[in-house]
């Protein structure tokens, strides 16, 4: 039986976590075949070493994402720019409307209000930046690794051991495995 040597990063809860095959750390992430035969928890700092395994990386998934990114970017600047010009729209309606019943007193309150708009417009983008770059840091790391030839041998070995241990158990527990008492006298 071989393994493939793809291997796919995934996380599992804090609770979950088990000790790392290297260096016996807790650690929540996990390598795992594609077809789900073997799979071994191992740190993420130990993903990041070149001596142990190093990344697969799929170009046209890569190009895919970004595509996908700047889409959704221009989505949401598109989205920004109309529902600006909405407000624009609703805040000149309301004006004209107002502007001949109390004409000074709005003027007041609109530059107070537009000032409040303009500093939570600001705070908010603010905020939204370093969700965006959390998420792409979380994105550009690699998700498929390759382990290097050592390492994939004892996980090759070690997955043999415990067939063989299997087969061994289940060979003892067959009660044709053993000899038979003699019934001819000597």
């Amino acid at each position: 039986m071989s393994i493939p040597n793809i291997w796919h990063h995934r996380k599992v809860a804090d609770t979950s976590a088990r000790g790392c095959e290297i260096c016996f750390k807790p650690s929540t992430s996990v390598l795992i075949t594609p077809d789900k035969q073997d799979f071994f928890y191992v740190c993420p700092a130990h993903l990041k070493d070149r001596g142990f395994c190093s990344p697969i990386i799929d170009h046209e998934a890569v190009a895919a994402a970004k595509k996908k990114r700047e889409m959704d970017e221009e989505v949401e600047r598109l989205k920004k720019e109309y529902e600006e010009k909405q407000r624009k729209k609703e805040k000149e309606a309301e004006k004209e409307k107002d502007k001949d019943k109390e004409k000074d007193k709005k003027d007041d309150k609109n530059k107070n209000e537009d000032k409040a708009e303009k500093k939570d417009d600001s705070a908010s983008d603010n905020q939204d930046k370093p969700k965006e770059k959390a998420q792409s840091d979380v994105e550009q790391e690699p998700r498929v690794f390759a382990l290097q030839r050592t390492f994939h041998q004892q996980r090759i070995d070690r997955k043999r051991q415990a067939e063989m241990a299997k087969r061994n158990r289940e060979r003892l527990n067959n009660p044709s495995f053993f000899p038979s008492v003699p019934k001819d006298l000597p």
